[in-house]
């Protein structure tokens, strides 16, 4: 049965403070998802190994670091961050895994190994995604997450929002439909604040609900939250056209064959890249009120726009 692989590399240029988290955040999540998905002893078991090798050892564990760092600034349990975290990852893992079955992307490679429909098979990448998301939740829910049920509650909602047809999925959608129609620069901006954006929003919020913060003191990290979302994804267009193949673990340069909009195509290259680099310095701005605490989150900004796969 296929394994996956060891955990994403940290570049050898990040700020200590950053790699360190990285390193962290990876080591907990692979043995967080390890204790969750135990393989049965039944035939349930090709599912489950589906649904580790999807989850375990791979990706840089953006969005779960975005949860703990901002739990961080309130003195949130570690423990539970990673938890909330992992529910997050677990709605990211899969995603991917949809979109890389041919119905969708259609791609062989993902983190530098086999798709998981092609490790597998079809039928067992759609449930095994299916899993994944049922997992988040499972995990939000859990009292080791959260004491509070009211907490537990919303983060229940706050992530099934940015999953579906408001969030993730309908970004996807308007995606799937790029192909064939001509976006401006404005709905190209709705499209990534959907797909990409919603999910690395939540993480923000989800730490900041971790930490009891009201909504209306959540402001300024959703102003962060935002800006880093098109940041990533300005960067991610970048890396279409200028990336690495080995680096990056999958197919690049789609985007242009399909004929889809992106912020390079629409702004051009140092266009996109300069505006990617005023909305990092403005999302650090958004900031400043948290002091030194918010270091790692700001140099979380910078990595998002200064990385090369």
């Amino acid at each position: 049965m296929p394994q996956a692989e060891g955990g994403a590399a940290v570049p050898d240029t990040m700020p200590p403070v950053l790699a360190d988290a990285f390193e962290q955040i990876q080591r907990e999540v692979d043995a967080a998802f390890d204790a969750f998905l135990p393989v049965p002893d039944d035939a349930r078991g090709r599912l489950v190994e589906a649904m580790r090798y999807a989850a375990i050892g791979g990706g840089k564990r953006v969005r779960p670091l975005l949860v703990c760092a901002t739990a961080g600034l309130f003195g949130v349990d570690r423990d539970a961050a990673v938890n909330t975290g992992c529910a997050v990852e677990a709605i990211h893992a899969y995603s991917l895994i949809h979109d890389d079955l041919p119905c969708m992307d259609d791609d062989d490679l993902r983190h530098g190994k086999p798709t998981v429909h092609k490790a597998f098979d079809e039928a067992t990448a759609v449930l095994a995604g299916d899993c994944l998301h049922a997992l988040a939740f499972d995990i939000l829910t859990m009292p080791g997450t959260s004491g509070d049920p009211f907490v537990r509650s919303e983060l229940v909602a706050t992530l099934a929002r940015a999953s579906g047809h408001d969030g993730m999925a309908g970004g996807q959608m308007m995606d799937i439909a790029s192909a064939s129609r001509e976006y401006d620069l404005r709905q190209i901006t709705r499209l990534q604040q959907l797909k990409t954006g919603a999910l690395l929003a939540a993480s923000v919020e989800l730490g900041a609900i971790l930490g009891k913060v009201p909504p209306e003191g959540r402001g300024q990290l959703r102003a962060y939250a935002r800006d880093i979302g098109l940041a990533f994804q300005i960067a991610d267009d970048l890396l279409d056209v200028e990336g690495d193949e080995g680096k990056a673990g999958k197919a690049l340069r789609k985007d242009e064959e399909q004929g889809k909009q992106t912020f390079v195509t629409l702004m051009g290259r140092d266009a996109a890249r300069q505006q990617a680099q005023m909305l990092v310095q403005q999302a650090g701005q958004h900031l400043a009120g948290y002091g030194a605490e918010a270091r790692l989150l700001v140099e979380l900004g910078r990595f998002v726009v200064g990385r090369d796969h």
